[in-house]
């Protein structure tokens, strides 16, 4: 969920109070949208007039950014001695492991804590205890070119070999990307935990330490190496070279037989004429079982004081109205349950469904170790090379495993 629009507010006092008693809450938000006309500035703008309308003692002082620096703003912020009440970003454990954040106990209503989708707030815990309120998800399906499907004479695949079956029919038919495999730099943390995923690991083990070389990772990735890559179904781009970004472009241009995609990639294809089919990833036997979620994170810093003011403003903003809306505007999925079974129900929002139904199903990075970014980080930069030619997937899952021991032994 990366904007490409920044929009640098003046940023104000935090958490003003004067002296009659009004309070100034200070908002960073980051920006979901694509241009001036749908940034999330308007989103919070209207949000805040109408919070404000009913409490006239609260100023909510928005300032909006894009993804690119939303993230830095507040570390910058934190750094200086003087963080917003709120921060809506993409991480929370570090500031949590300082003791900078409200738990979400101190802060919501029981009916607004008990709505968080389950699994979405188990992710925004440090320890057995909330601290990240999660804000917008959205979960990954594989996306295939309808059209090309139809040249080759394919269906759409179940399983790791009809994937792989389907990619030499499309190569066949001179496909450019039969299956783009992004495993560069700017996601790639993304593509790998959805591929671990679909063999049956993940970044960690069952202990919920880093388990990133176990034995079901090293298969899958020996198995892109020699069944995709090694058969030269992934494109003329090496995959640790090809970032999402490119990925997405290459399959709005009709480039690309198949790749996995979050909801942002149906606007893009619709733009384009695309005419696309989304079914469940792929596993090793057949649809995986699970799917990789992601949600960005509502923060709230103890510093300001603030504790009643920015409780109440926070259960406002997790009402089933405000969150169905803000869904709505962006493509992505809805952080509570209420505005989730209305989604499902509702018509005008059938498109969102394939991503929807993955989202109970789906699997979060382990955002609650404050090792994980470090741990992200390593990943975008190695694991394109663990399916290049002459590589060792085990050696390098193994470099990267090591790499997360030692960070998390820092936690």
């Amino acid at each position: 969920m990366v904007s490409a629009l920044g929009m640098t507010a003046v940023l104000g006092g935090c958490g003003v109070t004067d002296g009659s008693g009004d309070v100034t809450l200070k908002l960073v938000a980051a920006d979901y949208g694509d241009s001036a006309a749908n940034s999330s500035k308007k989103y919070w703008d209207k949000l805040a007039e109408e919070y404000e309308a009913d409490h006239p003692d609260v100023t909510v002082d928005v300032s909006v950014y894009s993804w690119n620096d939303v993230d830095r703003k507040v570390r910058e912020m934190v750094a200086a001695g003087d963080p917003p009440d709120m921060a809506q970003i993409g991480a929370y454990a570090d500031y949590a492991a300082q003791d900078q954040l409200y738990k979400a106990d101190d802060l919501l209503s029981i009916r607004t804590q008990a709505d968080f989708v389950g699994q979405l707030a188990s992710a925004g815990q440090v320890k057995g205890v909330q601290y990240g309120l999660p804000f917008a998800a959205s979960t990954r399906v594989l996306f295939y070119n309808k059209t090309l499907f139809a040249k080759a004479g394919i269906t759409p695949p179940e399983s790791w070999d009809d994937l792989a079956e389907d990619a030499e029919a499309l190569k066949a038919k001179g496909v450019k990307y039969p299956y783009a495999l992004p495993l560069g730099p700017e996601e790639a943390q993304a593509e790998t935990m959805q591929w671990m995923l679909s063999g049956g690991g993940g970044y960690t083990d069952g202990a919920d330490s880093y388990g990133i070389d176990s034995p079901e990772n090293i298969d899958t990735f020996s198995w892109l190496k020699e069944d995709l890559v090694g058969e030269d179904l992934t494109g003329p781009v090496a995959p640790g070279e090809l970032n999402r970004a490119a990925a997405f472009a290459a399959f709005a241009k009709g480039e690309v037989g198949m790749l996995n995609g979050h909801p942002s990639l149906m606007r893009i294809a619709a733009k384009n004429g695309v005419k696309y089919g989304m079914v469940p990833t792929p596993g090793k036997e057949g649809p995986s079982r699970s799917t990789l979620g992601v949600t960005d994170w509502m923060t709230a810093f103890r510093k300001n004081g603030h504790r009643d003011q920015v409780g109440e403003f926070l259960d406002f903003v997790y009402s089933e109205k405000n969150v169905l809306a803000f869904s709505r505007e962006y493509d992505l999925l809805p952080v509570t349950t209420s505005a989730s079974g209305t989604m499902a129900s509702s018509d005008e929002d059938r498109h969102l469904r394939p991503f929807l139904e993955e989202l109970l199903a789906s699997e979060l990075y382990p955002v609650g170790k404050t090792s994980w970014a470090a741990v992200s980080s390593q990943v975008k930069q190695q694991i394109g090379k663990a399916v290049a030619p002459g590589a060792s997937p085990s050696g390098v899952l193994g470099h990267l495993q090591a790499s997360a021991t030692r960070a998390e032994s820092t936690e």
